[in-house]
């Protein structure tokens, strides 16, 4: 999790994977611990337990930070537009960054949810270049197709669509003119 609005949208894929056991490795930012401080109020314990394992953004020697340790897949949600630059580049001074760096030099799954608007022309170019480099880029933009009673079911659908991403089934929402959920 980075810095960036959307810290709801993190907290409904956690929650997926874990009711699926799937096992986590969580990593916040410092700028991500201000956001869910002002967007949920779920305590960090309860993001600690829903993930496997928790690292410090700062400990680059973490075995998520090494191509030698295979994963399923790495999500970055929220991503901020300056994560997002740093991946696109190639920075890798964080541990999100780097493992981000290692999932695309193994060819793994990456998916990155940029929470900004309006979009820049910068933010765009380096979007489009981690989509030309296989990244997943989903975008906080829920439809209205499905009706949205809250905005739990839009968080929901975000979540959904990223798990689409990796692969994972859910039932977080119903797709185009598909029963309930």
């Amino acid at each position: 999790m980075t810095g960036a609005s959307g810290a709801p949208i993190a907290l409904s894929v956690l929650r997926a994977l874990a009711a699926q056991h799937r096992r986590v490795a969580l990593v916040v930012s410092s700028g991500a611990e201000a956001v869910i401080r002002e967007e949920c109020s779920v305590p960090a314990a309860e993001w600690d337990g829903l993930a496997a394992v928790r690292y410090p953004d700062t400990d680059l020697a973490a075995p998520v930070a090494s191509g030698s340790r295979p994963t399923a897949g790495m999500v970055i949600v929220p991503c901020s537009g300056n994560t997002a630059a740093k991946v696109a580049t190639g920075l890798s001074d964080t541990l999100i960054t780097r493992a981000a760096q290692v999932h695309l030099k193994e060819r793994r799954r990456l998916v990155v949810v940029p929470r900004e608007t309006p979009l820049s022309t910068t933010l765009l170019r380096h979007l489009t270049t981690l989509s030309e480099l296989g990244v997943s880029v989903v975008i906080a933009a829920p439809p209205y197709y499905t009706h949205p009673k809250s905005v739990e079911d839009m968080v929901d659908y975000v979540a959904g669509k990223v798990l689409d991403q990796l692969g994972v089934p859910h039932q977080l929402y119903r797709g185009w003119r598909s029963e309930a959920k």
